[in-house]
């Protein structure tokens, strides 16, 4: 008989498995709405949540649960530094914005909008002022990483796309990076295309991976857009459509002699794979006095196969074969396997960087922060929440990264009101905003603003650098943050301080905000 504390678990657990049956067989449109919901009600519950999980987690190291799914388990709002991506879209989407014909037909049909409104949307040209973070730039929570100045009906018709390609490449950037600083230097190339969420989160999210430490990608259209190198290897179906996976393999070598990559877990993968790879190398790749060659593993045990295979590969004169892997990996699969002593040159990361598995969601907001009268006046707004985590900092703000000298690393950043400037030739004290009695005095050290103008009245004042450019910007500017912060579990804190004349603003207007009934 089963214990009656033990019903309630077991009948939700039933019930979410029949959830997600359910939720499998509906329409793209409805999963995504269903999708949708449970993202909002895990934000709205996060504090919650985090209290379950800490008893969970305490339930099951008591309980002796292996390390690695320990990891797996642990939830932590402060997981990253996050990598901004996406800036390159929304330049490209803002200067093309604008309303033919068909638009405005489409819109007068609804029976919503005023002819004068169509009207102004027929001449719809953005003219405001932009500034924003670099892509590539480490961000944290709570700082403005891009900052609209503009007519408000302006302001609100960038919102949805400004979120969507911010929000969604800066997602799979960081990703990405915490995988490519998994793999400790080897290679990884971003293979996601084919589980992506549609065409644009394959296209993009490769581009964003590559941001973020990629070397390449198996999507060739992100090669002819983006310049992102595409390339793979052969596939499953190649070996299976011969008479042996011999033939197969000499077919493959014969036609791509210049560095093949046999995939070699078809059949079996010590039996005949291997053995099959190295006999074809020396027959056709050895008279031809190449060495540059390869195998891929996409199934099995990858540290007990690949250091089996790397053996024989050296055993039969393959030193330069290099191995890579795939098959549903992530940051910690690769750590985990690599501190096993797993022999492998290369990653190829599909479903778990393009859908940034584990972190469905990249939680960027688009709030007002302040008006400004016909005077020129900045009136700072502020957004209350019962929620605190999602109460805004107000005002027309900068954020300055403070960088140590001695060490080059960044120390903590740092908001303040648009018209103060952050002197680094004296020492700044800063002070933790949700706990103002932690401060600490900052010297010798170099500010650095983090916002730069994009558009000026509507113009493009923003050079967009190369891909590549990016891509090197992003590598140095994550070998700023300290280790610790950049731990996978339970990393160290990275402040995000407010000057004191900011924080008086916001707490003014807490205050004032706490009386309205």
């Amino acid at each position: 008989m089963k214990n009656k504390t033990e019903t309630p678990a077991a009948e939700a657990a039933h019930a979410a498995k029949q959830a997600s049956f359910a939720l499998a067989a509906a329409p793209g449109k409805a999963r995504s709405s269903a999708l949708l919901a449970v993202a909002a009600a895990l934000r709205a519950k996060a504090n919650m949540v985090f209290k379950a999980n800490e008893i969970d987690m305490r339930q099951a190291e008591k309980e002796g649960l292996a390390a690695p799914a320990l990891k797996r388990l642990k939830f932590d709002e402060h997981k990253l530094g996050d990598v901004c991506a996406g800036l390159e879209q929304l330049v490209q989407y803002i200067q093309n914005l604008h309303f033919d014909e068909e638009d405005i037909a489409f819109l007068r049909d609804k029976h919503l909008f005023s002819e004068d409104f169509l009207s102004y949307l027929r001449d719809f040209r953005f003219t405001g002022d932009i500034w924003a973070v670099p892509e590539g730039t480490p961000i944290f929570p709570r700082e403005p990483v891009v900052t609209v100045r503009a007519p408000a009906i302006q302001a609100q018709l960038i919102e949805t796309f400004t979120l969507l390609t911010i929000n969604h490449q800066s997602l799979i950037a960081t990703k990405a990076n915490r995988i490519v600083r998994a793999a400790q230097g080897r290679t990884v190339l971003e293979f996601g295309s084919r589980r992506a969420q549609g065409v644009d989160a394959a296209v993009d999210g490769a581009r964003a991976a590559y941001i973020g430490g990629c070397k390449g990608t198996a999507c060739t259209l992100t090669d002819q857009l983006y310049g992102v190198p595409a390339g793979g290897t052969m596939a499953h179906s190649w070996v299976q459509m011969f008479p042996s996976e011999y033939e197969a393999f000499k077919a493959y070598c014969e036609t791509y002699p210049d560095n093949p990559t046999l995939l070699v877990d078809t059949y079996n993968t010590l039996r005949s794979g291997i053995p099959n790879a190295i006999r074809v190398f020396n027959e056709v790749l050895k008279p031809r006095g190449l060495t540059k060659c390869g195998i891929r593993l996409d199934s099995g045990d990858m540290t007990y196969l690949t250091r089996k295979a790397r053996k024989m590969l050296d055993e039969a004169g393959w030193q330069t074969c290099q191995i890579s892997c795939s098959n549903s990996l992530d940051e910690y699969i690769i750590e985990d396997i690599l501190n096993q002593g797993a022999q492998i040159d290369m990653f190829g990361v599909g479903e778990r960087l393009i859908t940034a598995k584990s972190e469905a969601v990249f939680g960027g907001v688009y709030k007002l922060t302040a008006i400004e009268d016909e005077q020129g006046n900045i009136i700072p707004k502020i957004k209350i929440s019962e929620n605190v985590g999602k109460i805004t900092n107000p005002h027309f703000k900068k954020v300055y990264r403070l960088f140590g000298n001695d060490t080059g690393k960044a120390i903590a950043d740092y908001l303040c009101v648009h018209d103060e400037t952050v002197d680094d030739s004296r020492d700044l004290e800063i002070f933790d905003p949700q706990a103002t009695w932690k401060r600490k005095k900052v010297y010798n050290f170099t500010a650095k603003e983090l916002l730069v103008p994009i558009f000026q009245g509507g113009e493009l004042v923003y050079k967009l650098p190369a891909l590549s450019e990016i891509q090197a910007y992003c590598a140095q500017q994550v070998d700023t943050l300290w280790d610790e912060v950049k731990r996978f579990d339970n990393p160290h804190t990275y402040y995000v301080d407010l000057s004191q004349k900011l924080w008086d603003i916001k707490d003014r207007l807490l205050h004032e905000g706490g009386k309205i009934s």
